[in-house]
């Protein structure tokens, strides 16, 4: 083991070697946080002869605690007996112990769309209609309450207005519900867990005894109900090891709370603090500007990441004319890399975005200029269903015999297809614009009232749509656009598969690494976004967004900004983003070539 640990730079061996108590390690981007957990876990096992069972090894996805394992396993040739989610965790829990709250050892888990079908039986039950509520809204909103651990009892206390009030009714029947059906959702197994191990000690301080050491991973991420778990299972031994990064924290709308964080010196005031701030990824002009944008919040400990592997290129900050021209500058590029003496392959790229509907323009230039490339974590913008609808919409119009489109439509609701053939037996395409047929049609048949402006889901297909009228404002003659939706459509398809470039949101691209990044779209209101621009705290997870975007580069950052932009089908022009701001200009290659310079 003594010849492993030489494979760990200084920290890295404080944090596996730190012995009994609290242990809070810092992790910044790229630094081993992975490396520090399996190592601790080997060494626990074979230098303090802690007993595998002994040991408990909480992360966030089943395939990080696969590759956790496997490492543990060829290090030493064993792995702790129970590592995996926090949700598989307490599903194991549940099976074996659940007697005691009335559950059966046989319980049914509900994925996410046997929750939402239970909770339109329970508004059908109450009489709330699904027209007037999204039956996900609802779901989101109760899943949020029980991450903060809050009954469907104790929830009418905490509601405020109309929303909230329908919802408490709709979570007391939803529980009813699943407690007939034998049936927990997934964050059931979260709050029983809690409510099990509170209401029957016994069994608490079996497992107490039992889990002589916890490693909980990407700390920053846990909810309330997960806490107050990691928090009870630690009470006798205390030898709780939590590895996480606060500038890392990006998923607050999710319920995660990084001051979970902070919080462990309150609860733990012998806590043991390591700081893993050399960074194996990047480039350290990279790391410097990453470091300048995340430095400015104030509500969380922020490292100063450093790195062995050399100066490396500046940062590139290119102004773009347009979206277009902003899309072409990375098209063209990427080809550069590709053509190269020592060319890079296409899966060495990546492009970051803020929004999905930012990825319409770049996903035309790249079929456009035959540039392969998959979509992570989200569906082609053509392909996106609130798009598919509208495009019926219009297909019917410009040819009322299209039957494919008209049966689209029926499944949108009887009223709203009254309401659109009223519309269209009157209507004269040739009169209007694409843009105006499309505002018509979206404001006669109510298809805005499908999404709810509190649901995050719902509030980026309500961002596609408006990013379709851009398309409609390209092409004011309704065949025209109909036809450049086509070919579109048609490019994509017939491509091959093989490598390709990475085009994701930022919230998608945690956890992942590329030698070239783009982070583009870099103004004030698309990022940070207008919708967190009058919240500190809201600016500060865009920052952190952001700061997690930049450390996705190994090699080579571009930043990319336009001076006017044609987004949501209006023509805009947006300071730069402050992000960009902070940067030193000592760090950056400032770059202004006019499209007409980009040929593909």
């Amino acid at each position: 083991m003594s010849n492993i640990l030489t494979q760990l730079n200084p920290r890295q061996q404080e944090a596996v070697c730190f012995g009994e108590g609290p242990l809070l390690v810092l992790a910044g981007p790229g630094s081993g946080k992975t490396r520090v957990l399996t190592y601790r876990a080997a060494w626990l096992i074979q230098e303090k002869q802690v007993a595998p069972e002994n040991i408990l090894l909480l992360t966030f996805t089943n395939k990080a605690a696969e590759e956790m394992k496997k490492r543990i396993q060829k290090l030493i040739g064993a792995t702790p007996a129970l590592a995996g989610t926090f949700h598989s965790f307490c599903a194991r829990i549940l099976r074996i112990e659940g007697k005691s709250l009335g559950l059966p050892p046989n319980y049914l888990i509900y994925d996410q769309k046997d929750q939402l079908d239970t909770i339109k039986l329970a508004m059908k039950e109450i009489d709330i209609p699904t027209t007037e509520f999204k039956p996900a809204a609802i779901l989101a909103t109760i899943s949020q309450a029980k991450n903060e651990l809050i009954t469907a009892l104790e929830y009418p206390q905490y509601a405020q207005g109309y929303f909230q009030t329908t919802v408490a009714r709709v979570y007391l029947t939803y529980q009813r519900f699943l407690k007939e059906y034998q049936a927990l959702d997934f964050d059931d197994l979260l709050t029983e867990t809690v409510r099990l191990f509170k209401k029957e000690k016994s069994i608490l301080a079996k497992y107490q005894n039992r889990f002589q050491y916890i490693l909980v991973d990407e700390y920053q991420d846990t909810n309330q109900a997960q806490y107050v778990i990691t928090h009870l299972l630690a009470g006798l031994w205390h030898n709780l090891t939590v590895v996480g990064d606060a500038s890392q924290a990006i998923y607050g709308f999710r319920g995660a709370n990084f001051r979970n964080l902070t919080n462990l010196k309150k609860d733990y005031p012998n806590l043991k603090t390591v700081n893993l701030e050399q960074n194996y990824r990047s480039t350290q002009n990279i790391l410097s500007a990453a470091n300048e944008v995340i430095k400015i919040n104030s509500s969380h400990p922020v490292l100063n990441l450093w790195t062995k592997n050399g100066t490396g290129e500046l940062v590139v900050l290119y102004e773009a004319r347009n979206e277009q021209d902003e899309a072409l500058y990375v098209a063209q590029t990427i080809t550069n890399y590709t053509l190269n003496a020592n060319p890079y392959p296409l899966n060495s790229f990546a492009v970051l975005y803020r929004t999905n509907a930012q990825s319409r323009v770049i996903e035309e230039v790249f079929l456009h200029a035959g540039i392969a490339y998959t979509l992570v974590g989200g569906t082609r913008f053509y392909e996106r269903k609130e798009i598919k609808d509208c495009l019926a919409y219009l297909r019917l119009i410009a040819n009322p015999k299209d039957i494919v489109s008209y049966k689209r439509i029926e499944k949108l609701g009887k009223r709203r297809l009254a309401k659109f053939l009223n519309f269209s037996s009157k209507v004269k395409p040739e009169k209007l614009t694409t843009l105006e047929l499309l505002d018509k049609i979206l404001e006669i048949t109510g298809y805005f009232e499908l999404y709810n402006q509190k649901d995050e889901e719902d509030l980026s297909r309500l961002e596609n749509l408006k990013e379709l009228r851009s398309v409609a404002t390209e092409f004011p003659k309704l065949n025209d656009f109909l036809e450049n939706v086509a070919l579109v459509e048609q490019e994509y398809h017939g491509k091959e598969k093989g490598e390709t470039v990475t085009l994701m949101t930022v919230h998608a691209a945690k956890g992942t690494e590329f030698p070239i990044v783009f982070l583009v779209g870099m103004e004030e209101g698309l990022f940070p976004h207008s919708r967190s621009i009058m919240e500190k705290e809201e600016i500060e997870e865009e920052r952190r967004l952001c700061y997690v975007g930049m450390t996705r580069a190994k090699e080579k950052l571009y930043l990319t900004y336009t001076r006017r932009r044609l987004y949501f089908g209006q023509h805009s022009s947006n300071p730069v983003s402050r992000f960009i701001s902070d940067i030193p200009p000592e760090l950056l290659e400032f770059v202004n070539q006019k499209s007409e310079d980009l040929s593909i």
